[in-house]
Formats: C-alpha cells, sequence, structure tokens
C-alpha cells in the first residue's frame, strides 16, 4: 500500500460547477492563486530577476494570482488535487488556428517525480482535442531541462519560434 496520497485532476473553473470539486470556494481560489504565485516566483528569479514577492510581479503575472477567473476567463485551468489541497496546475488555451497552448505548468515540489505533470498535460492534451485543436504548443525555458525532458517523452518536439526572447525554446505536439 501506498504512503503516497491519491492526485485527481479537475477542471477549473468547471463548465458545469458542482459542490465539492475542490475549487468552488476560497480555499481553492487560494490553493490555485498559490500555485501561481510559486510558479511565477520562481521563474522571474531564474530568469535572475527575483522579487519578494507577488506585489513585485509584473502586472499581467499579478492579475493572474489574484484574479485567476478574469485572467484565465476563456481558457481552462486543471488542477491537480490531493485531497482538499491544490498540488499542480496547467493552463489550457482556446484553440486558434487549430492550435491551444499550454502553459503555467507546475507542480509543488514535494509531489514532483510521482506523475502529476503527466497526468496534467493527459488532461490537457484531452481537453485542447475536446476543443478541436488538433496541435497543442508550448515555451519553456532552456534551463528547464527537467520539463523539456517531459515534454519530449510525452511527444514534443522543438519547433520554430512563435515569442521573440531569448532563451525561450518553442515545442508543439500533435493531438
Amino acid at each position: 500500500m501506498s504512503d503516497q496520497p491519491e492526485v485527481a485532476v479537475v477542471r477549473w473553473p468547471d463548465q458545469a460547477p458542482s459542490a465539492g470539486d475542490g475549487l468552488d470556494g476560497l480555499d481553492g481560489l487560494a490553493g490555485l492563486a498559490g500555485l501561481l504565485a510559486a510558479y511565477h516566483l520562481r521563474t522571474e528569479a531564474e530568469k535572475g530577476e527575483p522579487v519578494a514577492g507577488v506585489d513585485g510581479l509584473p502586472d499581467r503575472y499579478r492579475a493572474e494570482i489574484t484574479d485567476p477567473r478574469s485572467a484565465f476567463a476563456d481558457d481552462v485551468v486543471l488542477v491537480a488535487l490531493a485531497g482538499d489541497a491544490a498540488v499542480g496546475c496547467v493552463v489550457v488555451t482556446r484553440p486558434d488556428h487549430g492550435h491551444s497552448e499550454v502553459k503555467r505548468l507546475w507542480t509543488e515540489a514535494e509531489f514532483r517525480g510521482r506523475g502529476v505533470a503527466s497526468a496534467l498535460l493527459g488532461a490537457a492534451f484531452a481537453q485542447a482535442a475536446e476543443n478541436g485543436a488538433d496541435t497543442v504548443r508550448l515555451s519553456v525555458w532552456k534551463w528547464r531541462t527537467g520539463a523539456i525532458a517531459l515534454y519530449e517523452r510525452l511527444g514534443f518536439t522543438v519547433t520554430d519560434s512563435w515569442d521573440e526572447r531569448e532563451q525561450l525554446v518553442c515545442m508543439r505536439r500533435a493531438l
């Protein structure tokens, strides 16, 4: 018997709201906000631009944390739950010209290596296909070698960049 808690992936916000999905109330919003804050704070630090807290983040990132419902109004957010705790997340954009984008993939450190990111990405692929996408794309900082290896294992390949930021690797995967 495993001592690791089972992790479930849920859609948030759910198109048909249901009580008890773990993300209906303030605790769910706080859990998602915490995941997004950790993602953005870590990213800024890795870029060599560390900030002391959420208030130091660029406005566009701070808006995702303080009001994810508005920030991701046209997207689907998938959250991995261990019990009632949000332990991972990913955002899937609405298809545009046949592709959806996966962004903000994050797993809490103590849940890494347990398949959470793979489960989130699998659910993201299903969501994108359900929405009519035929490919999924993403961008990742080149120093995130573990993430790049995961994406490659899941069928992503490096493609021409659609983003001009230095050190960003663009990848895509057919559905």
